[in-house]
Order: structure tokens, then sequence, then C-alpha cells
């Protein structure tokens, strides 16, 4: 709280961009004495109806005195927040502080009286909304605990605001006037309303980007060729259905179209509304374009020009002030440096993108940071030859570039509630706010799957052009923590579209049981062992021998499907040598009609070089209109799963698969007797689609192909069984935790947890300065107040101390060495156990000196002996990005070596606590391996909770260190602590809703 020596600073802090309801952007600021005359013109804008429910009179204009008093406040007792466009207000809030009788007063009344003008234009759109999160929370910084506010009856929607927030409220009517009283700590219900709203916010905004009913590419070059003319011929030739037109600024006054599409010098000369502006114009002019654009009402942009923060310090301020100046104008930006969007519905069929073909309309949404890797992306899975028909084609695609404001957490909003996206995918070079994004990835991962892979997670430094906050978390931990919110992490894009083409195709799996059934026994036996190696558990591989026919195979499969033993089939098949084309259509059908028939068990197919099969498989469903013979299409590299040309993790030249010509249809890389062959037409006699820059008879490049309707039955098939059984391992995964998710758990209440005493006293010890290292004594009593007692430890300075030390804690002891270099060190001799007499402890002391150096180098202690057990470690810590993290793992170099630690944000449920001690791959040794007696479970997971509390209670506790923790079959023993404290890092998930600050 600001003293009486700063009470009139300035409080810039308060200063944020927030989305509003209608996907719109707003900025949020203090009022101060400069704004006298925005105030002014504010009110002037205001109805006389909205004037007489803020003042409860006629009140057509602002006295001097009025204007003096709602500009000038000492930002402690008196404080105003207005919300802007343009430079503009928009609305207001402000609120006063007041004592017992309702008359003003000062700190430490903690009650205020709260009371907003929003501009009638700008009602309906959420304003109030995110003014009254912010007010709140400046409220509460001010120590204010409860908000009072008096609305006339009639007010219904400021009356619906208050109530609607969520906050614990009281509420009476006096005098013809509605009082409301509500306290402003956050609770269940508001943190769940303010995340609803924040939902339906970003998401709204990134369907202005990508649904604008008229879109203007700036930069459009005069003659052929160029970023420009490039991306307004894409979006012309993929039948976008809104209205289109070109825009430079070097057009002849004459000019009035472009390529057929109407052409303007200047956004300002379109007649008529533009929703959305592609930007490829040099950086340099960027700036005047926004102007343009935002003086026109432009809701989005999509910046494609580079020379940003991509270019280093000078281009990552000319970065800054691009937001800064969208902002201004409530607009949205994706990008720059972006490689463009993509929305395949036939609502919109709107490629504003560098890439020359729409892709296939269907289910699966993409995210990349990367152009290059949106490319490969988008190639993958718009390349025939294996390529994806129907349903599993590609919703929407963005490519976000440096992503200067809108992120995959924005995306991640839209894709939540979309109906026309089943399954996500992402690539990510950063992620700039891990709390925010593990909330949002847990929420939609429990509606549909997402699927994520991390470049530049072993460089340590994110790529440039990515302004994210730092994290001290190994990039393990952050994608164990990924995983625990549902979120399917692979490491290669090869992976990617794998996973994602099988949980687009089929059913989640409902257990890990496997039947593998081919004709080839080597190639069952490949399957049988990846499933081990995934975890599953295969059934012994059903060999029908190379001389089955699809008849065979269908009916092997269909028993299969129908067995209660069985939750997945993956059929594994050879070529027959002779058939061909025909063989392989007749092998799709046959497996095809047998799913069918049993539709709730994934099927997958491992093939070898059976290109023909891979398209038959693929285009068994397609309902593409058949307009005569279909020409070739080029056949899947071998090696590329025969849902998308995946290769290696590298993928692909960027340029290379999206290029026009004959060659788009191949692979780079592909063998040179992979010749193209004729496509394989399916049950419903459909040709495949053509690929990417080559002719389709199926449809004329403006009018993208009819996905299959729902409830096909595509299956995904693989060049390699390891490949097949990875996608479905990580489906049976993510299926559990869809399971698990339903049911989280709950953060058990212990009554003999002191949480006001452990809280006054971190008061007294913060008090001493900003952040300490406990010491022992300091460190027991603040565990003791959560029930968390540590062994009794007393310091060795001299042997005669140590023997003391002995009779006090009784025989037999162990004699530790904690120096820095020697603690939990056991392998390097530095400890000895079960010392039963003076004797063996004085002769151990001598040989600890004589082998590390003298006691003061050691700092030597004495300890009772604990029950023997399995010695383990527990640690919490508090991230400053991605938040509280609780680990666990076996104690010893061995676990440190192979990083075998679990880890679970907190608070942890009991749920989580029983799958952390089960997560880490020596978690044998915890339940009697090699017959060896279990340890005591219930116990160690009550030690976890415990610890969790106390982190999740008091967050100025930044780190916590339990080692060894020694479980025995009963009890367990904490024979090491340290605990760290600190002033809390901001909480940016509890405050209000706000964008990335620039």
């Amino acid at each position: 709280m600001q003293t009486s020596s700063d009470r009139h600073e300035y409080p810039a802090h308060w200063e944020a961009d927030v989305v509003l309801r209608d996907g719109g952007t707003a900025r949020v600021r203090p009022i101060t004495v400069d704004d006298a005359e925005r105030l002014v013109s504010f009110y002037e804008q205001v109805s006389d109806e909205s004037k007489y429910y803020r003042f409860f009179a006629p009140y057509p204009r602002l006295s001097a005195k009025d204007v003096h008093r709602f500009t000038h406040h000492d930002f402690v007792d008196r404080v105003g927040l207005a919300a802007t466009i343009g430079g503009e207000f928009i609305a207001t809030v402000r609120y006063d502080r007041i004592g017992a009788g309702g008359t003003p007063a000062t700190a430490p009344a903690d009650e205020a009286e709260v009371a907003f003008l929003v501009q009638d234009a700008h009602q309906g759109r959420g304003v109030a909304s995110a003014l009254l999160e912010h007010i709140a929370a400046v409220a509460r910084e001010r120590g204010i605990r409860r908000f009072a506010a008096e609305v006339l009856p009639a007010n219904t929607k400021m009356i619906k605001v208050f109530m609607d927030a969520g906050y614990t409220q009281k509420r009476s009517f006096e005098d013809g006037v509605v009082r409301l009283e509500f306290g402003l700590e956050p609770t269940d219900r508001s943190l769940a309303v303010q995340y609803g709203r924040e939902q339906r916010a970003e998401a709204r905004s990134v369907q202005r980007l990508l649904q604008p009913g008229s879109v203007a590419v700036v930069g459009t070059g005069r003659t052929p060729g160029g970023v420009g003319r490039s991306i307004l011929g894409n979006i012309r030739d993929a039948g976008y259905t809104g209205r289109l037109y070109a825009v430079n600024r070097a057009f002849p006054e004459e000019q009035k179209t472009l390529d057929g599409v109407p052409a303007c010098r200047s956004v300002r000369d379109i007649d008529g509304p533009v929703d959305l502006a592609v930007v490829t114009v040099p950086a340099a002019h960027v700036p005047d374009v926004v102007t343009e654009c935002g003086e026109h009402g432009v809701q989005g942009l999509v910046v494609i020009s580079a020379g940003y923060a991509d270019s280093g310090p000078e281009g990552r301020e000319r970065q800054r002030a691009l937001v800064r100046q969208a902002r201004t104008y409530g607009m949205r930006i994706i990008g720059p440096n972006a490689f463009g969007i993509v929305n395949t519905s036939p609502d919109v069929r709107l490629n504003a993108s560098l890439a020359p073909e729409m892709p296939r309309p269907g289910r699966i949404g993409l995210f990349a940071q990367s152009g290059a890797i949106g490319i490969a992306l988008l190639s993958r899975l718009h390349r025939r030859g294996g390529g994806v028909t129907g349903h599993t084609g590609v919703s929407t695609f963005v490519s976000s570039g440096n992503r200067a404001d809108v992120s995959g957490n924005d995306v991640l909003q839209y894709w939540y509630d979309d109906p026309d996206t089943d399954v996500a995918l992402m690539y990510l070079e950063s992620i700039g706010n891990p709390r925010k994004f593990t909330r949002l990835a847990r929420r939609t991962a429990a509606a549909k799957p997402l699927v994520v892979v991390q470049g530049a997670r072993h460089g340590g430094v994110a790529p440039q052009g990515h302004a994210v906050r730092a994290t001290r978390l190994p990039h393990a931990t952050v994608s164990a923590l990924l995983r625990q919110a549902g979120v399917i992490r692979v490491d290669t894009i090869t992976e990617l579209v794998d996973a994602g083409l099988l949980l687009a195709r089929q059913p989640l799996p409902t257990g890990p049981r496997v039947a593998i059934l081919g004709n080839s026994e080597s190639l069952g036996l490949l399957t049988y062992d990846a499933c081990l190696s995934e975890g599953l558990r295969p059934q012994p591989p059903l060999d029908l021998t190379t001389a089955a026919s699809a008849d065979d195979f269908h009916a092997a499969l269909a028993r299969a499907l129908a067995d209660d033993t069985c939750d997945a089939v993956v059929v594994t098949a050879i070529p027959t040598v002779g058939e061909g084309a025909a063989g392989d259509a007749a092998l799709a059908e046959a497996l095809r009609s047998a799913v069918a028939a049993v539709p709730t068990k994934p099927v997958l197919v491992v093939h070898v070089e059976l290109g023909g099969l891979a398209e038959a498989l693929s285009a068994a469903t397609s309902t593409a209109p058949q307009a005569g013979p279909a020409p070739t299409t080029a056949q899947a590299a071998p090696g590329a799963p025969s849902d998308a040309a995946a290769g290696s993790a590298a993928g692909p030249a960027p340029a290379a698969p999206l290029a026009p010509g004959p060659a788009a249809g191949t692979a780079p890389g592909t063998p040179s007797e992979a010749a193209p062959s004729s496509p394989v037409r399916g049950a419903a006699g459909a040709a495949p689609h053509a690929a990417p820059g080559g002719a389709s008879a199926a449809s004329p490049p403006s009018e993208p192909a009819v996905p299959a309707p729902a409830g096909a039955h595509l299956i995904p098939a693989y060049p390699a069984a390891e490949r097949a059984v990875r996608a479905l391992g990580e489906a049976v995964a993510y299926a559990r935790w869809r399971r698990e998710a339903a049911d989280p758990g709950k953060v058990p209440e212990y009554e003999d947890i002191d949480e006001k005493g452990a809280a006054e006293q971190i008061a007294g010890l913060l008090a001493r300065g900003q952040g300490l290292t406990l010491g022992d004594r300091e460190t027991c009593d603040l565990l003791g107040r959560y029930g968390v007692h540590v062994h009794r430890a007393l310091p060795a300075p001299t042997p005669d101390d140590a023997a003391a030390a002995a009779r006090t804690l009784g025989y037999p002891v162990a004699l530790k060495a904690t120096a820095p270099h020697l603690r939990h060190r056991a392998d390097l001799g530095g400890v000895r156990l079960d010392l039963a007499d003076e004797e063996q402890l004085r002769r151990a002391y001598a040989e600890l000196t004589e082998l590390f150096g003298k006691p003061a180098e050691l700092r030597p202690v004495v300890q009772g002996m604990a029950p023997r057990g399995v010695d383990t470690v527990v640690r919490a810590v508090i991230d400053p990005a991605a938040g509280a993290v609780l680990s666990f793992g076996l104690a010893g170099a061995a676990t440190q070596l192979l990083g075998d630690m679990a880890h679970r944000l907190i608070p942890v449920t009991d749920r989580d606590a029983t799958s952390l001690i089960r997560s880490i791959r020596t978690a044998p040794l915890l339940f009697g391996w090699r017959g060896s007696a279990p340890v005591d479970s219930a116990a160690l997971e009550e030690l976890l909770l415990r610890v969790s509390r106390l982190v999740d209670d008091h967050p100025e506790v930044v780190a916590v260190t339990l080692e060894p923790v020694v479980v025995a079959p009963h009890g367990l023993s904490v024979l090491g602590a340290s605990v760290r404290l600190a002033p809390p890092p901001a909480r940016d998930d509890l405050g209000p809703r706000t964008m990335p600050a620039y």
C-alpha cells in the first residue's frame, strides 16, 4: 500500500489492454488531471437516461467542480479508471473509500462505494464487467475488502453486472434504491465467471479474424509476383465468400480492378466496412497502414511483413510500437512475420496465406509459430498419396509469426467451442504464459484432443521475436505438467501428424489391450514388441499367412473387434504379389466394412510399401463428385504416413511441398522407383484429390472438396509399426486422462494444520528481508504447523559434542556430514549409519574427519536412526511463469542422473498424489519389487498433500525440499528439510483479465 509520501504517484502498473465481449479491445488506465477535456467530451456523448441512472436525477452536464472531483485522485482512497479506444473515453468507474456511516474515510477503513458510467454506443460489449474486475483488483491492492453500490431498480443492466460477477453479495432495497454489497476476495464462482468471460471474449476476437465478411490485402503489387499479389490470388482462388479488395497507394487513380478484384489506393477509399486487413507492405510503411485501417474501423490485422523482433533490438521496439498502435484502435494482430491464416469452412473459404492451394476442409485445427513448420504441416495434411480426405482435413490454420499479439492461448480459446474442430495440433517454440496455457489446455483437452510439439526445447532461448517470461523449470518438467493438463506431448512433427490423424479418424480406446493380426508374422512380432515398449498390453499376434485374402482380413478383424478383451486393433499388411491396385482396394474395403460394423474401437493399419492400400483406406469414403476419369496422382514417399506425407522431424524444404508443378505431389527425397500410380477408387466410387498444385477432377480450385459425412470410418495407415503404436499409445494415455479428469479428486482438509500461525510466522520472518533460507529450527517449526515433522538432528562440531548429542537422542544413531558437497551423498561416504555406542560413534567421527577434512568444513550432525525403508525426495517450487510445482522421486545419484522425477501442479488433489508416486520409472521399488516389503504409500501421499497445502496457502514459501524422506512399511521419516521464503510472485491468473503488456 502507498504511504502518505507517495499517495499521488501515478500507478502505471494499473494500465492494461483488455479484450471485450465482441472481440474488440480497449485500454484501461487511471484517470488523471490531464483528462478533463476527455471526460467532458465523453459525458456529452452519454444519453440522458444513462446520466439519470448514474446520478439518480437529470444531470445534463458536468460542472467544473464535478470535473475536478472526477479527475483528481489520490490513487488510494479515491480512484478512477477509464476504458479508452483511440485515446477517447468509452466508460469510467471510480471508487471512494467510506467509513461505517457511508462518509468519506481513509485507511484502515476497508469499504468503498463504486459507480460506473458506460457510453451508450459501447453498452453490451462487456466494458463494465472488465472495469469491475480491474477496479476490484486495485481496491484489493489498496486494502479495500468490500464494495457497496446503489443502483436504481430500472437500471437492470448495471444490476446484472454486479450480480453476475460471482462475488459473495448482500442485496437490500431502501428508499427506492437497490443497495448491493459484496466482498472482493476471489471465489471459485468469481474466477469461473472471469474465465468464462475471458474465453468468450478471446474466442470472439479470433473468430473475427478467421471469419471476416470483408478482406483488404494492403500492398498488392501492380505486376505479377510478390507477396501481396500472391496472397490476393490465393484468397480469390480459394473462393472466398466475402468482399475482397486490393490496396496499393501506387495504383493509378483510374485503375479500378486488379485481377478481377476491386482496387483502391487506400483503405480509406473502400466503400463499405473492412473486417480484416492483410498487410504486406515493408515494415517502415506499416504504421501508416495501421492508421488508415484504424480510422476506417478495421477489426483485425494479419501482418505478413517482416523486419520486427525477428531482426533484432531495433525491430523489437518497432514491434512494440505496432502492437500499441493497433490496440489504440481496438484491433488485434496476427504476426508480424506471419505465414497467414486459413479457414476452410464452406461459409468462409479464406486462404489469406502464402500457401498457393487451399487445404482440404476437415476437422483438424493447426497452429504454428513457425512459418516453415506451418508449410510442412499443411503440405503433409494436403498431400495425396496418403493425404487426408473427408473429415480429417483442416478446419482452420493460424501461423502466428512473432506472436506479438494473438497467441496459441487465444486460438485455444477459439477451438474450445468451435463446432468445426475436433482435434487441435500445435507447434510451439515458446509458451508466453505457461500458467494460463496449462489452464486452457486442461479445459480444451477435456472436450477434444490437443497435440503439441515444442521446438527450441533444448536451446534454452526463445526464438527471436518471441517476448516471453523466463521459466527456471527444465523442459522435462514443463512437459510433465502439460501432460498432467491432458496435453498429448510429442517430440517431432511426424509424431504430431501421426497422433492427430488417429485421433481425428478413430474413437478413443477404452483401455491398453491390443489385438494384432496380419499376413506377416515378422511384422506382427515387431508390432507386438512396439506395444510392450509403449506400455500397452498386446495379445499374441494372429498370423493370417501371406495367402490371406481380403475376406480373411475382414473375418479376422470382425472377430477381434467383437472380442471384449480387446480395446484396439492393429492390422499389419505386406504386398500381395500380382494383385496390385485391385487387391489394395479390396483389402481396404474389407477392413472398412468390418470397422463400420463395430465403430467403437480404434483400428490402425501398418503397411509396407503399400501406396495403393494407403490411398484406398484414405479414399474409401470420399464423397467428392466424380467428373469422369481422374488424373494420376503422385504416390506418397515411402516412409510417409498414409494420412500425411510426414517424413523426418526436420520436414521438407519449406517452399517445395506447396509449389505448383508436377512434383507437388511427391515428397522431397522420394526414391526414383516411387513412380506415379493410378488412384484407387473407393467404395463410393470417388477418385482421390489431386496433390497441391495439381489439377483435381473432383472439383475446380475454387470449389473445395466435400468432406466425408459424420460417422464415416477412415482408417489411418502407417509405414512403420513403431509409429502406429506410438500414436496408439498416446491415444490410450489421453483416453485414460479423460476418464480420470472426470473425477479430479479433492484437496483434503487436515484439522491439525495451523494456517494462521504459519502466516504470522512467515510475516515475521520476511520482515527481516526480501528473501531468506530458514534455519533448521525455523524450518522445523514452520513445517510442523502443517503436520510435517522433521527428524531431529543435533550439530556435532567436536567428538565430545557428537557423543553428547547421541546420549540425548539415544542409540543407535547416524553421523552425517552436511557440507554442501557432501549433503545427501551417501555414495561418497559422508554418512555413517547404525552406530550402536559411543565407541563406534567416535571411530566414525575420526574416519570422516580423516577422509574429508576438519569438522568446520564437514558440518557433522548426529541424528537418531529412522526405520529402514526407501529413500525419497519431495520438492516444491514456485516458478514465476508456470506457478507452484510439486515434485517427487527417489533420493540418490541414480535418480539425478536419469532425471527420474515426477511433477504435479499445486494444489495437488488426492488423486494427483496417488498418481505422482506411481509416475516415476523407479516406482516398483516402492511397491514390493523383487520381494521387498511395500512402503506405506498412504503416509507418503499424505506428506505430499501437506506440502502442497503449505505452498498453496502461503505463496511466500517459494521453495521446499524434504530430503531424504525414508518411507518404511509403516510410516515415514523426514530426515532433512529446507525452506526458502520470499515475497510472493505476481499471480496474473488471479487478477483481472489483461492482454500481454507492450
